[in-house]
Formats: C-alpha cells, sequence, structure tokens
C-alpha cells in the first residue's frame, strides 16, 4: 500500500487528501449536530410542564376573576385561586428553566464533539497544506528563471531518492557539476513533479 501511495503524483496526493478533510469536517459536523438535536429533546418535558403551568395559572386567574365578582364575599375567594395561580406559573418558569439549561448543555456538548476533529484539522492538516503551498509557490518562481532551475536542481539531487536520481544520468552528480542543460532540466522537473506542479517546458 506504501508502495503504491509512493507512486501516486504529488498533485493527486494533495486532492485526496483535500477532498477527505473536506469529508472529516462535513462528518464532524454533521455528527455534533446529531448529538445537538438529540440532547434537544430532553427539553421536551420542559415544554410540556411549561405549557401546562401556564395553561392552568391562565385558567385559574379567569376563574378568580369571575369569583371576585360575587358580592360580599367575592374577595374571600379569590385568593385561593389566586395562590393556585402563583404555583402553576412556578411550574411553567421551572419548564422554562429546564429547557434553557437543555439548549446550554446542548450547545455545550456539540461545540466539544467539534473541538477534536476540527483541532486536528487546525493543527494538523492546515500548517502542513500552508507549507506546501509556500514551498510549491517558491519553487515556482524560481522555476521561471535559469539561475532558478539550478536551485530546483541542486535541491533534487539532495532529496530525491537515489533510484530516481539514477534514472536521469548514471553520474548524475557529475553532470549537474558539469552544467549540462538536460541534466539540470530533469533534476527541475523532478523536483517540480515531486512539490505537486506542472513543469513549465
Amino acid at each position: 500500500m506504501k508502495i503504491y501511495a509512493d507512486r501516486l503524483p504529488t498533485a493527486v496526493r494533495q486532492l485526496i487528501t483535500d477532498l477527505l478533510v473536506v469529508a472529516w469536517v462535513y462528518g464532524a459536523i454533521r455528527g455534533a449536530l446529531w448529538l445537538h438535536d438529540l440532547v434537544q429533546q430532553l427539553a421536551v418535558p420542559g415544554q410540556k410542564l411549561e405549557g401546562a403551568g401556564s395553561g392552568l395559572a391562565d385558567n385559574l386567574a379567569e376563574a378568580g376573576g369571575k369569583v371576585d365578582r360575587v358580592p360580599l364575599v367575592g374577595d374571600e375567594l379569590t385568593a385561593p385561586f389566586e395562590r393556585a395561580a402563583t404555583a402553576a406559573r412556578s411550574l411553567a418558569e421551572a419548564g422554562r428553566d429546564q429547557q434553557e439549561l437543555v439548549g446550554q448543555l446542548a450547545l455545550a456538548l456539540s461545540v466539544a464533539a467539534l473541538v477534536f476533529p476540527l483541532g486536528l484539522v487546525f493543527f494538523g492538516w492546515l500548517p502542513l497544506r500552508v507549507r506546501w503551498m509556500r514551498r510549491a509557490g517558491s519553487a515556482a518562481k524560481l522555476a521561471a528563471v535559469p539561475a532558478g532551475r539550478d536551485l530546483l536542481a541542486l535541491r533534487a539531487l539532495a532529496t530525491q531518492p537515489l533510484g530516481r536520481l539514477t534514472s536521469i544520468a548514471p553520474d548524475v552528480a557529475e553532470a549537474w557539476r558539469a552544467g549540462d542543460d538536460a541534466t539540470i532540466d530533469a533534476l527541475a522537473t523532478l523536483e517540480l513533479r515531486h512539490l505537486g506542479l506542472r513543469p513549465t517546458h
């Protein structure tokens, strides 16, 4: 498997890696949203409690208002309804508090679920990708000038596998020292392809 991966062009490897990173980020976000929705289901009892408490408080307040119109004893009969309505409003408030707590928990868990996968992307893959882009950009600028191609050839001599170097010339180092244009171009091309760049000629 490693031999096959080494034979893939750098540009293809970069594209595959980029697609995998995009899929990784998409999967992490989808997973965090799923977790958020799952935890949010815990807020359903709070919603029902709020609805029941608010409805009961409204009904008791309405009943108390009607009782208050009874002559002479209206005030005495209204007090129990008011206390009951107050208790019902407390239930509704408890339901709202429970929903708010669940919402905060759902947000915290979903953010926590994103920290690790996004951390790998931003602190692992992204610096490597930026470094490769800078190296490729510098190599492209060097390839545009004759002296730059000499530097690319020298870098290829220092970093490329021996099998690739000897495929250019049996004594590739001597040919480079002699200033052989074909050897220099071949070495520069080898280095450019290693960086995922297409040679200019």
